[in-house]
C-alpha cells in the first residue's frame, strides 16, 4: 500500500469514527422519516401536475368537439347555398379536429392510467411511511431508554467522561488541599521557630523565647509545690500506719494473756476433778 493510499485509509477511519461517535440515532431516524414525507410531496406534486395536464387536454377536447359541431353547421349551411367549394373546407376542417380528438383522447387516456398508477404508488408509499414511523418512535424510544440506563451505570460506575472528569476534579481538589494544609502547618512551624516572623505582632524571637523562659519556670514552680505537698502526704500516711502497727501488737498481747488465763483455769478444773474421783 502505498504512501498516499495509507494516508486516505487512515483519514477515512478517522473520519467514520467520528461521524461513528457524533451520530445520534434518533436525529437520523427523524432525518429519514422527513426524506420520506418529501418524496410523498414530490409524488403529489408530480400526481397534481398530471391531473392538471389531463384537464388541459380534456379542456381542449371539448373546444375541439365544439369546433366540429360548428363545422357540421357550416357544411350544412354551405350546401344550402350551393357552395359546395365551402361545404368541403368546412369538412376538412372537421376531419382535422376529430384526429386531434383522437390524439387528445389516447393521451388523455394514457395520462389517465399515468395517474392511476402514481395513486396507487402515493398510497404504498403513505402506507410505507406510517408503518416506518411507528417503527421509528418505537426505536428512539428503545434507544433513549438504553441511553438512560447507560448514563446511569456510567454514574454509578464512574466510567463517563463527565464522572472521569468529576472523578479528576475531585483528586485536584484534594491533591490542591493536601498541598494548602502542607504548606499551612510549615509556616505555623517556622513561625513557631522564630524563622518566620508575623508581620502582625509586636513580639520578635526574643521575646518568644522569653516567654518560653517564663512559662517553663511557672510549670517548675507548680512541680516543687506538689512535690512538697506529695511528701507531707507520705509523712503522715508513714505515721499513721506505725501507730496502727503498735496498736495492733498491744491487742494481740491482750488476746494472748486471756489465752493463757483460760487454760490455766481448764487445767486447775480437771485437777480438782481427778481428787474427787479418787476420794
Amino acid at each position: 500500500m502505498g504512501l498516499l493510499s495509507r494516508a486516505s485509509y487512515l483519514v477515512r477511519s478517522k473520519l467514520n469514527s467520528i461521524l461513528n461517535r457524533a451520530e445520534d440515532p434518533t436525529e437520523t431516524l427523524d432525518y429519514s422519516y422527513e426524506q420520506m414525507r418529501d418524496e410523498l410531496k414530490d409524488v403529489e406534486r408530480g400526481l397534481a401536475d398530471l391531473v392538471a395536464q389531463k384537464k388541459r387536454l380534456e379542456v381542449q377536447r371539448g373546444r375541439l368537439q365544439e369546433n366540429v359541431e360548428k363545422h357540421n353547421e357550416q357544411a350544412r349551411e354551405a350546401m344550402r347555398q350551393d357552395r359546395e367549394d365551402l361545404a368541403r373546407r368546412a369538412l376538412e376542417k372537421k376531419q382535422a379536429k376529430l384526429e386531434s380528438i383522437e390524439e387528445m383522447e389516447d393521451q388523455i387516456a394514457s395520462l389517465e392510467s399515468t395517474q392511476s398508477d402514481l395513486e396507487e404508488k402515493k398510497s404504498q408509499l403513505q402506507e410505507r411511511i406510517e408503518r416506518f414511523r411507528t417503527k421509528k418512535e418505537t426505536m428512539k424510544a428503545r434507544y433513549e431508554a438504553a441511553e438512560a440506563q447507560n448514563r446511569v451505570s456510567e454514574a454509578m460506575t464512574g466510567v463517563g467522561d463527565e464522572m472521569a472528569d468529576v472523578g479528576r476534579a475531585v483528586e485536584r481538589a484534594e491533591e490542591r488541599t493536601e498541598e494548602m494544609e502542607a504548606r499551612a502547618a510549615a509556616m505555623d512551624e517556622l513561625t513557631e521557630r522564630g524563622v518566620l516572623e508575623d508581620q502582625f505582632s509586636d513580639e520578635d524571637a526574643i521575646d518568644r523565647e522569653l516567654s518560653a523562659g517564663r512559662a517553663n519556670r511557672e510549670v517548675e514552680a507548680e512541680l516543687e509545690t506538689l512535690r512538697a505537698e506529695n511528701g507531707g502526704e507520705r509523712a503522715s500516711k508513714g505515721s499513721a500506719r506505725e501507730a496502727d502497727a503498735t496498736s495492733a501488737g498491744a491487742d494481740a498481747a491482750v488476746d494472748e494473756a486471756a489465752v493463757e488465763a483460760e487454760l490455766e483455769s481448764l487445767r486447775e478444773e480437771e485437777a480438782e476433778e481427778e481428787e474427787d474421783s479418787k476420794a
